[in-house]
């Protein structure tokens, strides 16, 4: 599996464990009472009693060979059985480093002890077991007195746990019986695995609890640096959730989070030695690795600015679902076992789940050789993370390709690169492995702080570029609006986000004298594609542009062909539509279209001549209609935001909502609020001019809202 191999990089390795366990034994021996090992009187269980004479306060190793025998037969833990037959092994190493390996399933080891206690001594021993691969059970005199687990079919096996404690009671002269149980091998499992790890001590409970409390001290002094790097990988974790939380947009904070948090749940799940089940410690390493890996690529996305390459971010969103999938499932295998699985099918199995895993690790590098294929603009902070990626995803593969079936090809690189200490500082070894993702680590989060550093930055401009536009559309939006002799006026202005690109303007018009043109009024309604500063300086241009063509004639015509003469090419590939019209005090109306929707009359739409929208060709020709306004006959302008109102469920407002909404003859005010409530999806803007009764007065309605932040 690949998380074993992982796992194991992250405990204390085996050979590693195995020599730290023989310093703590000979500690044990020195400083506890003198003991000997002498032959007794003649018996079948003679020739390989321990026998411990002067054993009081202190403790000692059980050393010398151990009768032991492969197979299973609850009638070993018997004291009288004749084990004499038996081959012997030492305790201070696996069987599988001993003449057995590959060896996996059920095994006995016996050991026959004489205890002589010291004068003044405890009563009661107790038994100190460092770490037996995987599952036992301990006897003493054929009663268990412990065990770790659950041998089959029950299984229950504890991966990872400390050193074990054991009363044994008033031993004195007896057979140790130890029955143990090894799991099948996974993929990166080496041949001389098996049984004991490490030399077993017997002594008083006071002196093994001493040589535990020693061991336990010496395991978590060897970490202290892991537990502290955890802890910044935690604290980064949460503050970059709590960035994220304030900016959705911030994907890049999102997948650190995720990245910086999978440290300590690998902490709490495997590496602390808690009594875990290896099925549930297994899940927890093979899905956490996966998520590890597949945050890792999302952070380099961001970081290498590749996430605006769509392709690129699909390949990596497929690979990574498939990635945690295949985590998910070859964490199950343990699951599964031994029914329906048996040994066989089990390490075929987990090698084909994991072969998919060990290539996908070398993706942090294809990342870093797409950027540089790119010839990415980035900062030397984001060239520094991409180094290390590279160097972490290439040990990260040498690890773990090395790793697969290494008790078949002997290869040493793998546990090398677990084992070899660079340097230590404070009795914390550093392999390159550490060393690297150290580096990796803090290389990320100084790129992170100066992208967020950036991105505020980008934002603060961003943000005062929106206030520049809503502070210029405040001007070029009428606030107030003229009276217009015989008609009442209604207008409503809806932007679907700080900035829109809707605009309208009435004009009297007036003759060269400056008197007005027998009450003449001209009004320009349109719409600027795009949105933000862009399509606000747009309108500026075209506001300006009216009132200038608005001095030299009166013709809706003339107008938007001289507005389509100023725009064209300066709209950076954009366009407007919009509509003019002069409306004459008698009710005349002369109106001209420049690919804007038709106005309505009560509840009838105007047929108009097509148009080009302005800005697209210089040489665009605009044809003029002429219309009548009886008494109170409604002529309502619009938007298409009005018209292309949408639904929750994608419905449009459509042209028949229109007719009905026009029929009633409503306040501009009110046709915006239908729509809005019907659901607005882009700016709306709404002009209605109503012809009075003979007599009434003007009046004048207008609702256009002082833009301010969201």
């Amino acid at each position: 599996m690949a998380a074993v191999a992982e796992y194991a990089g992250f405990m204390l390795p085996r050979g590693s464990r195995a020599i730290c366990w023989q310093v703590l034994v000979l500690f044990a021996a020195v400083s506890g009472p003198a003991y000997a090992a002498q032959a007794s009187a003649p018996s079948v269980a003679a020739a390989h009693t321990l026998v411990l004479d002067g054993l009081g306060k202190g403790s000692a190793p059980l050393e010398g060979p151990w009768q032991f025998h492969l197979g299973d037969n609850p009638a070993w833990a018997n004291p009288g059985f004749d084990d004499s037959g038996w081959e012997q092994l030492k305790a201070d190493s696996t069987w599988g480093a001993q003449g057995h390996p590959s060896y996996t399933g059920y095994a006995w080891y016996r050991r026959s002890i004489s205890i002589t206690p010291a004068p003044g001594a405890e009563p009661n021993f107790a038994l100190l077991i460092p770490a037996i691969d995987d599952v036992y059970e301990i006897y003493w005199n054929g009663k268990l007195a412990g065990q770790l687990g659950h041998m089959p079919p029950h299984l229950l096996w504890l991966a990872g746990v400390a050193p074990q404690t054991y009363g044994l009671g008033p031993a004195r002269t007896g057979v140790l019986a130890i029955r143990v149980w090894k799991a099948p091998l996974a993929s990166t499992d080496p041949d001389n695995l098996g049984g004991f790890e490490g030399m077993p001590l017997i002594g008083s409970p006071s002196a093994i609890a001493a040589v535990k409390g020693n061991s336990d001290f010496n395991w978590l002094r060897r970490r202290q640096f892991e537990f502290g790097l955890t802890s910044l990988y935690t604290l980064i974790s949460i503050l970059s959730f709590i960035a994220w939380l304030r900016d959705r947009k911030q994907w890049l904070l999102f997948w650190m989070a995720i990245f910086a948090f999978t440290p300590l749940v690998e902490l709490v799940g495997g590496r602390l030695g808690l009594p875990y089940s290896n099925a549930i410690l297994t899940m927890i390493a093979q899905v956490v690795i996966q998520v590890r890996e597949v945050s890792q690529w999302f952070v380099l996305l961001w970081l290498l600015q590749l996430h605006e390459y769509p392709k690129l971010v699909r390949f990596i969103r497929i690979t990574g679902l498939i990635c945690v999938t295949l985590g998910v499932v070859d964490g199950l295998l343990l699951f599964l076992y031994p029914y329906p699985f048996g040994d066989i099918q089990f390490q075929i199995t987990d090698a084909a789940l994991t072969a998919p895993l060990i290539v996908a690790g070398v993706i942090p590098a294809i990342l870093v050789a797409y950027a540089v294929m790119r010839r990415q603009r980035l900062d030397s902070a984001r060239w520094i993370v991409a180094s290390f990626a590279f160097l972490n995803a290439m040990i990260f593969a040498v690890q773990n390709v090395t790793a697969q079936g290494v008790r078949f090809t002997h290869w040493t690189i793998e546990e090398k690169l677990r084992t070899t200490a660079l340097f230590t500082i404070a009795g914390n070894p550093f392999n390159i492995i550490t060393t690297v993702r150290t580096l990796l680590f803090l290389s990320i989060v100084y790129a992170v702080i100066r992208y967020s550093i950036s991105e505020r930055r980008r934002q603060a401009n961003l943000e005062q570029e929106i206030q520049n536009a809503r502070e210029l559309q405040q001007v070029l939006v009428p606030e107030t609006l003229p009276a217009l002799p015989g008609f009442t006026l209604t207008s409503a202005y809806r932007p679907a986000q700080e900035v829109g690109g809707d605009f309208f303007q009435i004009i009297p018009l007036e003759a060269a004298d400056g008197s007005a043109i027998s009450g003449s009024t001209l009004v320009v309604l349109g719409d600027v594609s795009g949105k933000g500063l862009r399509a606000a300086m747009a309108v500026s241009m075209i506001v300006g542009a009216v009132r200038t063509l608005a001095e030299a004639t009166s013709s809706p015509a003339q107008i938007l062909a001289g507005l389509n003469r100023r725009l064209s090419g300066r709209l950076q590939g954009g366009f407007a539509t919009a509509i003019a019209l002069r409306l004459d005090r008698d009710g005349s109306c002369t109106l001209a279209c420049a690919g804007h929707p038709g106005p309505f009359i009560n509840d009838r739409e105007v047929t108009i001549p097509g148009a080009l929208p302005l800005g697209l060709t210089p040489t665009a020709v605009f044809e003029e209609i002429r219309l009548k306004l009886v008494e109170r006959d409604q002529l309502a302008l619009y938007t298409d935001g009005l018209l292309e109102a949408r639904s929750q469920t994608g419905e449009l407002y459509s042209f028949d909502r229109l007719k009905t909404l026009f029929a009633t003859q409503p306040t501009a005010e009110q046709a915006a609020e239908a729509a809005v409530a019907f659901g607005q999806d882009d700016d709306i803007t709404v002009l209605t001019l109503t012809r009075r009764e003979g007599g009434e007065r003007t009046a004048v309605l207008n609702d256009v809202p002082i833009l301010s932040p969201a």
